[in-house]
């Protein structure tokens, strides 16, 4: 096994933060992938590329749009460089969360007829984007070394 300048190995199990950072941004990517495929996704026909005359709807819940599966797509991609580190994947979970946070915010205070409803988002949306926000935001702060769960699987406690 190759060692790095501080004698540590560099090949090995990933910590744990990057681990649930890759499997977030896949989640995405597969959000992304079946917001496309009909049946997966209900009404496909009525599927716009962006706007909340969109009437397609991903699992018959979740409103989306052309523009919507591909902000799925991005953000997963997104996610899976930054998780090639461990302060990106600290970075993708709690900076996303803040930003789906954002987003729930957004969605909550819009008006669902409104031209700045482009994305688009209904109330499955929003209470989504609220778990996601939370659930993504404590995963990035909580998964860290110093609680002794972002190290390496082999070693939980992997200070520098």
């Amino acid at each position: 096994m190759a060692r790095d300048v501080r004698g540590r190995g560099t090949a090995g199990p990933k910590p744990r933060v990057q681990l649930v950072a890759l499997v977030v941004a896949a989640v995405f990517l597969l959000l992304g992938v079946l917001g496309f495929v009909p049946g997966v996704t209900t009404r496909y026909g009525d599927l716009a590329f962006a706007g909340h005359h969109s009437g397609a709807k991903l699992l018959g819940l979740f409103q989306v749009s052309i523009l919507h599966n591909l902000l799925h797509l991005l953000f997963g991609l997104l996610g899976l460089v930054m998780a090639r580190r461990v302060g990106g994947a600290r970075l993708f979970l709690a900076g996303g969360g803040a930003a789906y946070l954002g987003l729930w915010l957004y969605g909550f205070l819009l008006d669902r007829d409104a031209v700045a409803n482009f994305i688009p988002l209904n109330d499955a949306d929003n209470w989504l984007h609220l778990g996601l926000g939370f659930g993504m935001l404590a995963l990035g702060l909580l998964l860290s070394n110093d609680a002794g769960t972002g190290g390496r699987l082999d070693n939980p406690i992997d200070r520098p």
